[in-house]
C-alpha cells in the first residue's frame, strides 16, 4: 500500500476532474524535492478520467476487463505460436467486458455532471480497448489508442518467427549411391523456404480475417446502439406528442370553461342591474308616501 507523497499523488486522480489542478498545485507546494515532479502531473482529459474512475469506483468491472484482455492476448499468442487458441471466444468476452466498463464510465460521468458527447464516448471505448497500458491503473493522463490486432496479441506478426521446419536426419547414402548434387540441394533449400513463407502468409491471412471479424462485431454493436438511440428518440417524440395533445385538450376545455364563466358573469350582471333598478323604484315609491 502506498504512503506519503505517492499516496497523495494517487489521490489526485480520484478527485472530481475540476479539482485536479488546484489540488495538484497545493500538493506541489509541500512536496519538497519532488515539487517539480508534482507540478508536471498532467490533468487527464474527460475520457481518461472516466476510465480512471471505473478503476477506483467499479474495481470488479475493471478487473474483469483486465482478465479478458489477458485471456485474449494469450489466445492470440497461442495462435501466432502455432498452438490452438479460441481467439473468437476470447474476443467476444473482451468486447462484453469493454461494453460493461463503458456503461460504468458513462454512469460515473452522468453522476458527476459531465456531458456524454459522441467524442467522449469514443475516447472511452478506445482507451478501454487499449488497456492495459504503460501508465499506472487509475492514473491515466491521456486517451489511449489500441495498437491494432498485433498489439492485442502482444506480438508482432511481421516480426513473428514462423514455426521452424524440422529436418529429418538424412539417411546415410548407401555404398555406391550418388550424392545429392549442389543443384538438388539448392532446390531443396528453396522448397523449404517456400514452405516457411507460405506458412507465414497463411497465418497473416488468418489473423487478418479474424481482425476483420472483430471489426465487424464492433461495428455491429455500434449499429445496435444507434438503433436503440433512434428508438429511444422516437419514443420520446411520441411521448412529447401525447403530452402536447393532452395539453391542447386541457387548454381547449379551460377555454370553454372560461367562456361559460364569462356568460354567467354577464347574466349575473344583468340580473344585478335589474335588481338595482327595482331597488331605486322601490325607494322612490317609499319617498313619495
Amino acid at each position: 500500500m502506498k504512503g506519503g507523497l505517492d499516496a497523495q499523488i494517487e489521490e489526485l486522480y480520484r478527485l472530481p476532474l475540476a479539482d485536479f489542478t488546484a489540488a495538484r498545485n497545493v500538493l506541489a507546494k509541500g512536496a519538497g524535492q519532488r515539487a517539480a515532479e508534482v507540478r508536471e502531473l498532467v490533468k487527464p482529459p474527460v475520457p481518461a478520467w472516466a476510465v480512471n474512475q471505473v478503476y477506483w469506483q467499479q474495481r470488479k468491472t475493471y478487473d474483469a476487463l483486465m482478465d479478458a484482455a489477458k485471456e485474449m492476448r494469450h489466445a492470440h499468442a497461442a495462435v501466432l505460436g502455432g498452438r490452438s487458441g479460441d481467439v473468437r471466444a476470447a474476443g467476444k468476452e473482451h468486447e462484453t467486458r469493454v461494453s460493461a466498463a463503458l456503461d460504468a464510465a458513462i454512469e460515473i460521468l452522468k453522476e458527476s455532471g459531465h456531458p456524454v458527447t459522441d467524442a467522449t464516448r469514443q475516447g472511452i471505448v478506445t482507451t478501454l480497448r487499449a488497456l492495459p497500458s504503460d501508465e499506472a491503473p487509475g492514473m491515466l493522463t491521456r486517451v489511449l489508442q489500441p495498437g491494432g490486432f498485433e498489439a492485442l496479441a502482444g506480438l508482432s506478426i511481421k516480426g513473428a518467427i514462423a514455426p521452424p521446419v524440422v529436418k529429418k536426419p538424412e539417411p546415410k547414402a548407401a555404398a555406391g549411391a550418388p550424392k545429392e548434387s549442389a543443384r538438388e540441394a539448392r532446390a531443396r533449400d528453396k522448397a523449404e523456404e517456400a514452405v516457411v513463407h507460405a506458412t507465414r502468409v497463411m497465418k497473416e491471412a488468418e489473423h487478418d480475417a479474424q481482425r476483420q471479424e472483430f471489426e465487424s462485431a464492433r461495428t455491429a454493436k455500434d449499429v445496435e446502439r444507434a438503433k436503440k438511440a433512434i428508438a429511444d428518440a422516437q419514443e420520446t417524440l411520441e411521448d412529447a406528442k401525447l403530452a402536447l395533445e393532452k395539453a391542447e385538450a386541457l387548454a381547449a376545455a379551460a377555454e370553454k370553461r372560461k367562456d361559460a364563466a364569462e356568460r354567467r358573469a354577464n347574466e349575473a350582471e344583468k340580473i344585478a342591474a335589474k335588481a338595482r333598478e327595482r331597488l331605486l323604484a322601490a325607494r322612490a315609491a317609499l319617498d313619495a308616501l
